[in-house]
């Protein structure tokens, strides 16, 4: 269970400040419970610790320092085209890997995995408050289209194209690139796993 070295009443205002309902806690050593998404923080007297299957539902914003530049690797992964898919992604700064994450996502192609991960790349790391992000990730025509080089002729990929720009978009830097499969090998190993577990 990851914990965050954080004054219990910090952790507070950031959690509610970002719309997460602050609970009491449940024995007489826990001050506050939150949960969001898959995640609970609970506090204690010098310390939050997360629990869930999920946990950087919470630690994106617990652990949360305005600005920065972040860089953002995804992955998504299918068995079949469409089959059984499942993302991964991965946030590294200079601290290192701060944010990782891969889930299954039921039947899909390919390339909808793949725009589903950088979706939700993209989402944890404006979570984290970064000002800039650099995404890196192994499918070129997904960085292509998302670039504006290439068409994007079908429809749901189309949807997810605008929805990607649209969180690129809050961003006051961002760049995106084609990287090789070794060079993204977190995120890819990530979804792997996630196929693999379901």
């Amino acid at each position: 269970m990851p914990s965050v070295d954080l004054d219990p009443d910090v952790a507070r205002e950031r959690l509610e400040a970002a719309g997460v309902a602050v609970e009491s806690g449940n024995t007489e050593y826990e001050q506050w419970r939150a949960e969001r998404g898959d995640a609970t923080a609970v506090a204690y007297d010098d310390k939050v610790v997360v629990q869930g299957s999920r946990p950087t539902d919470l630690l994106a914003l617990l652990r949360s320092e305005a600005g920065g530049r972040a860089h953002v690797y995804f992955d998504g992964a299918s068995r079949g085209n469409p089959g059984p898919a499942a993302i991964g992604w991965a946030i590294v700064t200079s601290d290192g890997i701060v944010a990782e994450g891969g889930e299954r996502i039921g039947e899909t192609t390919n390339n909808r995995a793949e725009y589903a991960a950088l979706e939700r790349a993209l989402e944890v790391a404006s979570d984290y408050g970064f000002d800039e992000v650099d995404v890196r990730g192994d499918s070129q025509l997904i960085v292509r289209q998302v670039r504006g080089e290439y068409d994007t002729n079908n429809p749901q990929l189309r949807e997810r194209r605008v929805r990607v720009l649209e969180l690129l978009g809050s961003f006051d830097r961002w760049s995106i690139e084609h990287v090789p499969r070794e060079v993204n090998e977190r995120a890819d190993s990530l979804a792997n796993e996630a196929l693999d577990d379901g």
